[in-house]
């Protein structure tokens, strides 16, 4: 039968919004898993404790900025319109059905005169991955790195041209101190002390942010774009580490600095990392061989001009310390350069009537170099785990681990583009958002469905036996009665 309903919009009802949020609502099993009264205390500091207008309590802040993370929403103005209408997000900040909820400008506002300059953001995603190592969901035992592009808001055609000092590695002065150690080995005098200025190179700066950078790689838009740095630990894929840098800047770079920070912050035995093939370099390798760690890195297939005999080819003999060529041609050490790279040079005797010369070098004088870098040790043995069972293993996970991570942070959290501005700004999103994946990982790990099943079926189970034994003790009492 067809019926018209009756308007009920202009009704007075007596509710309780605890009863109108679902109970397996992703907020309520949020809420129930994760404390977040640590937020009061890290930010005490940065608040007036006897003067100034009531501020907005920074818990429900945080908890207005982790809904916008969680559900995608990327404008605070429309996060802040869709608190107001609907019921489980006022139920998640501590809010009522008439409260009213606080002006989207107070996100920016505490930005630019509180948080800009704090550590805020940074102590929250680590208490978050504290209270997941409590709960047993982080180890740390296997990690997993890798890098991922945000577009930044800024025109990739308005930039100009300008002179920044070249990214500095951390392991320069041991690089030196080895390269000097293996020329002393070889006969050779130590080099020279070179007056160090600063290396300078030419890059395009965006005019609208600066603070991005140019990116060109192989298979890779073209443009502004900032990166995150990600580690995730490979037991349930949480993630425990986000560090944000220009564009421009290689993978490998930040990669040991913050590897240590988490080794450190968190208290991790890392036994193995799983990496990509960007990687794949020698102090990268002679860092994790230092550190007794067991690196697993891709492999990536070396530039080759077509025609030429590969580098492969050319078989080193540890003991002879020489290469020999396909041809069983010998090349003798000559020197070790100041980038760290032994060179092996051959005779031009023997290279001059080679029959493979056109394959092997174009050199006028006849003259094939190979070099090897002074760590090359450490990475051929990295290289080789790949090849094994459990490298095959571990690499096989880092797919399913901070691949998936990324993928997820881009459908679902809106990380393709960068909301805002500014490195800070970068940094904020980066971790707010790796922070908010923690918790609706954590929630659903330990709020799983099949478990409230068990747990109400043990518990039915247990109320049956707890009434059954209770009848038993019932009608034996009444036995002896009638007995006495």
């Amino acid at each position: 039968m067809l019926r018209k309903s009756s308007n009920k919009q202009i009704s007075l009802e007596f509710v309780s919004i605890e009863d109108l949020v679902p109970k397996n609502h992703l907020l309520r099993k949020i809420d129930h898993i994760i404390d977040f009264e640590f937020i009061r205390e890290k930010v005490k500091g940065l608040y007036c404790a006897d003067n100034g207008r009531p501020a907005v309590d920074p818990v429900v802040l945080f908890k207005m900025l982790f809904i916008g993370y969680l559900q995608g929403i990327r404008s605070e103005r429309q996060l802040v319109r869709d608190i107001q209408v609907n019921v489980a997000y006022r139920w998640f900040i501590g809010f009522g059905l008439t409260d009213k909820i606080p002006d989207a400008s107070t996100f920016s506002q505490n930005r630019r005169r509180r948080f800009t300059e704090s550590t805020v953001y940074q102590d929250i995603f680590d208490e978050i991955v504290m209270q997941a190592m409590r709960k047993k969901l982080v180890n740390g035992r296997v990690l997993y790195t890798d890098s991922t592009h945000l577009k930044a808001s800024a025109n990739k055609h308005r930039f100009e041209k300008i002179e920044v000092e070249s990214s500095t590695r951390g392991y320069l002065d041991e690089l030196e101190a080895a390269i000097n150690a293996d020329r002393k080995a070889h006969g050779k005098k130590p080099m020279a002390k070179k007056i160090k200025e600063p290396a300078s190179r030419e890059i395009k700066s965006s005019t609208t942010d600066p603070d991005s950078g140019y990116m060109v790689r192989e298979g890779k838009p073209k443009g502004f774009f900032y990166l995150d740095h990600r580690t995730t630990c490979g037991k349930h894929n949480l993630i425990t580490d986000t560090y944000v840098t220009s564009g421009n800047v290689h993978d490998s770079i930040p990669y040991l600095e913050r590897l240590d920070r988490q080794r450190q912050r968190f208290g991790f035995s890392t036994a193995a990392v799983g990496l990509d093939a960007g990687y794949m370099n020698a102090p990268i390798c002679k860092g994790l061989e230092d550190r007794e760690i067991y690196g697993v890195i891709g492999y990536r297939r070396p530039n080759h001009i077509k025609g030429r005999l590969y580098k492969r080819d050319y078989i080193y003999d540890v003991e002879a310390d020489v290469y020999r060529c396909p041809n069983g041609k010998v090349l003798t050490y000559r020197t070790t350069n100041r980038n760290g790279y032994r060179e092996y040079r051959s005779n031009p005797e023997q290279c001059r009537d080679c029959p493979l010369r056109g394959q092997c070098t174009s050199n006028a004088q006849c003259v094939k170099t190979v070099t090897r870098h002074v760590w090359e040790d450490h990475k051929e043995t990295v290289d080789l785990r790949r090849t094994t069972r459990k490298g095959k293993a571990i690499y096989k996970r880092r797919k399913e681990t901070v691949e998936r991570s990324f993928a997820d942070a881009k459908q679902l959290h809106g990380h393709r583009y960068m909301r805002m501005r500014g490195m800070l700004r970068a940094q904020e999103q980066c971790l707010l958002a790796a922070a908010c994946q923690n918790m609706k990982k954590m929630a659903l790990l330990l709020c799983k469905p099949e478990k409230q099943d068990d747990f109400d079926a043990k518990n039915s189970f247990c109320m049956r036996l707890l009434r059954l034994i209770c009848d038993m003790t019932l009608a034996s009492g009444q036995l002896r009665r009638q007995l006495a």
